[in-house]
């Protein structure tokens, strides 16, 4: 029995020891286990490397709409002008000769009807020209030239008159970024003012990053709008430039025709 006895308590203490030693060991499993288990959670929420449009429009605030809707205009009113600010718009060719020719065969009721079926800045200039000579006893060369340069400068007008809307969505777009950058960096520094010990980081950055974005926004709205403007100013030059010489040609044709 004592043998016994003896030969027990050298086993006794080899299973607690080799118990003892296995509990790290499990508790090690266990908490693997745990981390496994959470891994899975935290790769289905991936970190977030650059914002949406979405999420910039929502931080941007109002202004943001704003801008939105400048830009839609301004390209709009691009293409408008590709299309209207053209040569054979302002002043078709085929009109012009069609006009010569009615006008030195002394038909001017239909170059008249001509120009009245077209709306071309250099048909209103004819028009008012023409309209004006039929009448020789009340016009000298001197006011008929003056019209035809009333006229022309009317028409002049009417083409840069359009384009300058362009060159007031390059000025505004700006300062409604500006607007967007003083709204954001109020919001930051309200948050500081109210309670500093409970400035949360995320706030501030919230307000910092709403200044950065309606300015950025403001620049790219305006800075393409600029660019189409300038364009668009040497365009209209030219077109007048074409227009005055067309006008000049007229008013030759005419005073032609009212001399013996």
């Amino acid at each position: 029995m004592k043998t016994t006895m003896i030969h027990c308590v050298p086993l006794a203490a080899c299973l607690v020891l080799a118990a003892a030693g296995g509990l790290p060991a499990i508790a090690q499993d266990a908490a693997g286990a745990v981390d496994a288990s959470a891994a899975p959670a935290e790769a289905d929420e991936p970190i977030r490397q650059e914002m949406s449009i979405q999420d910039v429009v929502r931080t941007g605030g109002a202004p943001m709409y704003v801008l939105g809707v400048m830009s839609i205009i301004g390209l709009a009113l691009v293409f408008y002008f590709f299309v209207v600010l053209r040569e054979s718009q302002v002043m078709p060719k085929k009109l012009i000769l069609e006009m010569r020719r009615l006008l030195s065969a002394g038909r001017e009721e239909d170059a008249i009807r001509l120009c009245e079926s077209d709306r071309s800045a250099a048909a209103a200039v004819a028009l008012v020209a023409i309209n004006h000579a039929r009448v020789p006893e009340q016009s000298s060369p001197q006011l008929l030239k003056e019209v035809i340069e009333g006229e022309g400068g009317r028409q002049a007008t009417m083409i840069q008159s359009q384009i300058q809307y362009l060159q007031d969505i390059a000025a505004i777009a700006p300062m409604i970024g500006l607007l967007g950058t003083v709204l954001g960096m109020l919001k930051a520094f309200n948050t500081v003012a109210l309670d500093i010990a409970k400035a949360k980081p995320m706030v501030l950055a919230g307000g910092v990053s709403q200044a950065l974005i309606t300015t950025a926004a403001g620049l790219i709205v305006g800075i393409p709008a600029m660019i189409a403007y300038a364009y668009f100013r040497g365009r209209t030059a030219k077109l007048i430039s074409a227009l005055e010489v067309a006008a000049a040609d007229l008013l030759t044709l005419l005073l032609r025709k009212r001399s013996p």
